[in-house]
């Protein structure tokens, strides 16, 4: 209570109103792979983008920071697909670069070493090429003696010039060099000078190299082997996985390029299974996130089978699709096409349906954008194998294109049987949690009981009007309970409040039957 002192007319502001519970949003995607380039432009610097999330909002910001389409890469085909299919937000991770970009990562720099004069020269100074990559092949270093000076005409025995030379042509030069302590130095010069090479003494001071011009050499881009622990990453560095995990918003995650090291022979079928589990146990631990996983290339529907039986997922935070699909090869102008995963295209299907129906509604017999065939024409009775085991098969239907036909997740629980249920809790949850931050540290009494149960009924209601609840009226399609009952003295003297929420979520009508006889018009 605030004191009074002196008599007088005091105003108050009394904080009794609602506080609205707002639903998150469930259409944000993170993309795990490959790129022909991750770089960025600070402050007039080019930083590297390599194993750190970075987020996109349209193609063109794609462009700009991962480079285009790429041989050998699967996430550009993907992100393109996303926002083609209606997504609008999202986050890459690359975790290596395709193109003639050289990333010090999997680049190894050229080099050259100097000598001092004779045929037994000793080592002097070492010259290696600040990029990395065999741009480095094209950097020759020639050392020249300085021209006499001062009153004896005569020059500093300790000094030298050097000339450096891209493809022949001169484009620096550094004058009264040496290998002494001091301004100059030649290490200290060319690392704070030189944008091409830098430089390092491993032989005695005050020697001076031979003249001459030397080549640098050994400059390649090496081919960085992916590993499980690429992808996992870290939560201290922000990379890979790990780097999501400060990023709340991220709904959905997609790792097309792990089908990438295993056509390349990186990984084997056990290390796909590897890198798909821990995608799923990352989404089971932050809870509000959804794995898109793609099916092997090149399986035929009893293949799949036996692969989905094989690797055993059982999580309701995922889903398979199969099989792969066929869209424009845009690496090059050829007029060709290609076979691509096709997670990417569903996280857009699922963008485009949140977006436009809302999440309670299944991604499913939605159109595949940008999808020009499959790899794989399933069957109905191929479907019929695939569908019970939790793989979604995407088909072609004369008249009606290329459908996902399919929204299962990989739980063997009927009750997280379906996509839509499992991320309409998603989202019912984590804006309930984020929507009631400010009840934490709040008097544990009736009251405090009474504004939760309102706040809380009064955003369900929200959520049923939206059609994503079962029930002609709100008591029947969910409930709200916080009273004495879920808030006994023991708990509330823990520092508890409990609140128990029940709502009947829509489930799909996934087989549509008609019942058709013969009737008599005339019969009684």
């Amino acid at each position: 209570m605030p004191n009074y002192l002196s008599p007088g007319v005091y105003m108050e502001e009394v904080d009794r109103g609602t506080k609205p519970i707002e639903s998150v949003g469930t259409a944000v995607a993170a993309f795990i792979g490959y790129t022909e380039k991750a770089t960025d432009v600070k402050n007039g610097q080019t930083i590297s983008l390599v194993g750190k999330p970075t987020l996109v909002t349209n193609w063109s910001q794609y462009l700009q920071k991962f480079g285009g389409f790429a041989a050998g890469a699967y996430l550009p085909d993907s992100v393109y697909g996303y926002f083609n299919n209606g997504g609008t937000i999202a986050y890459v991770v690359s975790l290596k670069t395709l193109g003639s970009s050289a990333d010090p990562d999997v680049a190894t720099p050229a080099k050259a070493t100097l000598k001092t004069e004779g045929e037994r020269g000793q080592k002097l100074i070492d010259i290696v090429a600040k990029e990395g990559g065999n741009k480095g092949n094209s950097i020759e270093v020639e050392v020249r003696p300085v021209e006499a000076t001062g009153e004896d005409g005569k020059a500093k025995p300790s000094e030298f010039n050097l000339v450096i030379k891209v493809g022949g042509q001169i484009e620096e030069t550094y004058n009264n060099l040496s290998t002494g302590e001091g301004e100059n130095n030649v290490a200290t010069v060319l690392q704070t000078r030189s944008r091409l090479v830098t430089a390092q003494v491993v032989g005695k001071a005050e020697l001076v190299p031979a003249a001459g011009a030397t080549a640098l050499a050994g400059g390649e881009l090496k081919e960085k082997k992916i590993s499980l622990k690429d992808y996992q990453g870290s939560v201290s560095e922000r990379r890979g996985l790990g780097g999501l995990e400060p990023l709340e918003d991220v709904t959905m995650i997609i790792a097309p390029d792990l089908m990438s090291s295993y056509q390349a022979g990186e990984i084997d079928m056990k290390g796909v299974q590897a890198v798909q589990q821990a995608i799923i146990d990352y989404c089971e631990l932050v809870r509000y996130c959804f794995a898109i996983l793609d099916a092997p290339p090149g399986l035929m529907p009893q293949e799949v089978k036996e692969w989905r039986n094989q690797v055993n997922y059982d999580t309701t935070r995922a889903a398979v699709y199969y099989p792969w699909i066929e869209i424009a090869d845009m690496t090059g102008n050829n007029g060709r096409t290609r076979h691509v995963p096709p997670s990417g295209h569903m996280a857009g299907v699922y963008a485009r349906v949140d977006n436009t129906r809302g999440v309670h509604k299944a991604p499913a017999n939605e159109i595949v954008r940008g999808a020009l065939g499959l790899e794989v024409m399933v069957t109905k009775g191929e479907h019929d194998l695939l569908n019970p085991i939790g793989v979604n098969v995407i088909r072609t239907f004369p008249g009606r294109g290329i459908r996902v036909w399919g929204a299962r997740t990989l739980s063997s629980d009927a009750a997280w049987r379906y996509i839509n249920v499992r991320r309409l809790f998603n989202m019912v949850e984590e804006s309930i949690e984020r929507g009631s931050q400010w009840v934490v540290f709040e008097p544990n009494d009736q009251f405090l009981w009474g504004r939760v149960s309102r706040d809380v009924a009064a955003y369900l209601r929200t959520v049923w009007r939206s059609g994503a609840l079962f029930g002609s009226t709100p008591e029947q399609a969910f409930y709200v309970k916080c009273d004495a009952e879920t808030n006994p003295p023991e708990a509330r003297d823990l520092g508890q409040l409990v609140v128990e929420i029940g709502i009947a979520p829509v489930k799909p009508a996934e087989f549509v039957i008609f019942r058709v006889s013969q009737w008599n018009g005339d019969a009684q």
